[in-house]
């Protein structure tokens, strides 16, 4: 946003035109520069359960990933190019009890198709901690079936 970004009023509304609130404005310090959280479903929910409970809960697998492409055969059968190669499993993590390994592409949580880590975090939400999740991953070309539990994640 080029919305004038002043000490104390990071955090306000920027609300557009008609005055519908559309994002809360965020400033990077010491750089001048000034950045908005959108105002969509994703904030919304986070709004309705800060006002609810006071805090916002994240479910937590153990990975980190990032979107890989996947190989011809699989892309060709399931429509779609990527999924989350796993980089990094974390030791006694619900992803390393699932059996989740390094190498490993995750292609989707419940069904909920994923193709880059922004997917993973949209479907970790609190009602998925402590439930447990089928992860359908394709290994070393074999396509399986593995189910995690989520916890908490640590603020």
């Amino acid at each position: 946003t080029d919305a004038a970004l002043n000490p104390g009023n990071s955090g306000g509304a920027l609300a557009d035109a008609g005055g519908r609130v559309v994002g809360v404005n965020t400033a990077v310090a010491g750089i001048g520069l000034g950045l908005a959280v959108p105002i969509n479903d994703a904030s919304r929910r986070i709004i309705a359960a800060l006002m609810r409970d006071g805090r916002f809960r994240r479910a937590f697998l153990g990975i980190a990933g990032m979107r890989r492409p996947l190989p011809p055969r699989v892309a060709r059968a399931l429509g779609r190019t990527g999924g989350i190669g796993v980089g990094e499993v974390v030791a006694s993590s619900p992803a390393a009890t699932a059996g989740l390994r390094e190498g490993d592409l995750i292609l989707d949580v419940d069904g909920a198709p994923v193709t880059d880590a922004g997917d993973l975090q949209r479907l970790m939400l609190g009602e998925t901690i402590g439930r447990p999740v089928r992860l359908r991953i394709l290994r070393t070309g074999e396509l399986r079936e593995l189910t995690a539990i989520p916890a908490e994640l640590a603020g």
